[in-house]
């Protein structure tokens, strides 16, 4: 029986090669969208020139580093998730929802990625933003991205789009059990540092949810392993710019804690639902030579849950609870 009802999952972007030229465009596209710089568009026109004649070049390095023969780790591991979540519905339904990807800035494009599940006869269709916590400069901006797709096409799906999954029980459980496997191997450390993807402190000031959810994730997750509260910390990581951005920072923590001769620690990036330039190359290695460098000692980086099991398993029961009464039959 064929399905009327499609997923489509998203994640942020990436260049397709990691090119200095490559590395341009995507960061012409991502840069530009309003959602990400809240500046008006004649000044940020002016710095963006700027910004693209010298940035591209220093990031091109950081995605060489991290390049697989497949290609983008981001992209990888989206399209192992798509698959994983593929087959886990196929298990559970007679008719299950056709699964789709995208990107929101570079490819595979939401607006091609939307024009692919029409054409195979989707009606209804759920957009899954793959970032947990709720921010306009995100999940929103991926909603204008769909928003404009679909204005330009005569024919709509019904649509239903999830905007946040910090708090599902699913979502924590994976967090925690990978932790804890994690741990089982490699034992339990001094401090845990749950690292988030920065964001303008105007922006929260102006009503963006984004670090109280970032906050709530990790206070359930700390609290699932049975933390005491001066083993676990929360920083924002990948600030630019010279304005104030959350606080505390990632490298300053970091720093800080290699200064008081912190043995042993961990980070986690539960704002990450797959590795990507800012877990693997700003985390994994620039974070670890800060920390190791300011006299700290052992550390390691918790991998994004990316297609574990249990983060497939989590990702299905928020789809199956986004769609229930709205497939064939119900």
């Amino acid at each position: 029986m064929r399905s009327t009802t499609g997923v489509l999952l998203t994640n942020l972007g990436t260049p397709d090669d990691p090119s200095t030229a490559s590395v341009r465009r995507y960061l012409a596209e991502f840069l530009w969208d309003p959602r990400v710089i809240e500046l008006p568009r004649i000044l940020w026109w002016v710095i963006l020139r700027v910004i693209l004649l010298i940035r591209p070049a220093r990031s091109a390095a950081k995605y060489q580093k991290i390049w697989t023969e497949q290609g983008s780790p981001l992209l990888v591991n989206l399209v192992r998730q798509a698959d994983a979540l593929r087959s886990t519905l196929e298990q559970r339904s007679s008719a299950p929802p056709t699964v789709g990807y995208a990107m929101r800035y570079g490819q595979p494009s939401i607006e091609n990625a939307i024009t692919d599940l029409c054409n195979q006869g989707v009606e209804k269709l759920l957009v899954l933003p793959l970032y947990p916590q709720y921010s306009a400069t995100t999940t929103a901006s991926t909603f204008d991205a769909v928003a404009a797709a679909l204005e330009r096409r005569r024919k709509l799906p019904a649509l239903r789009f999830v905007t946040r999954y910090g708090e599902h029980t699913g979502y924590l459980s994976a967090l925690v059990e990978s932790i804890e496997s994690y741990w089982t191997e490699q034992g339990r450390p001094q401090k845990l540092l749950f690292s988030f993807h920065g964001l303008p402190q105007r922006y929260v000031d102006n009503g963006d949810p984004y670090q109280q959810e970032c906050q709530a994730t990790a206070q359930r997750v700390a609290a699932a392993l049975g933390l005491d509260d001066d083993m676990w910390h929360v920083s924002y990581q990948s600030r630019v710019g010279r304005e104030q951005w959350l606080r505390p920072y990632t490298d300053e923590t970091l720093a800080q804690w290699g200064r008081e001769g912190a043995k042993k620690v961990h980070v986690i990036c539960p704002g990450f639902s797959a590795d990507c330039l800012e877990t693997l190359e700003e985390i994994d290695d620039e974070n670890r030579e800060i920390f190791v460098d300011n006299g700290g000692g052992e550390y390691a980086y918790i991998a994004a849950l990316n297609d574990r099991p249990r983060h497939i398993e989590a990702l299905t029961s928020l789809v199956e609870t986004e769609l229930r009464g709205w497939q064939e039959g119900n």
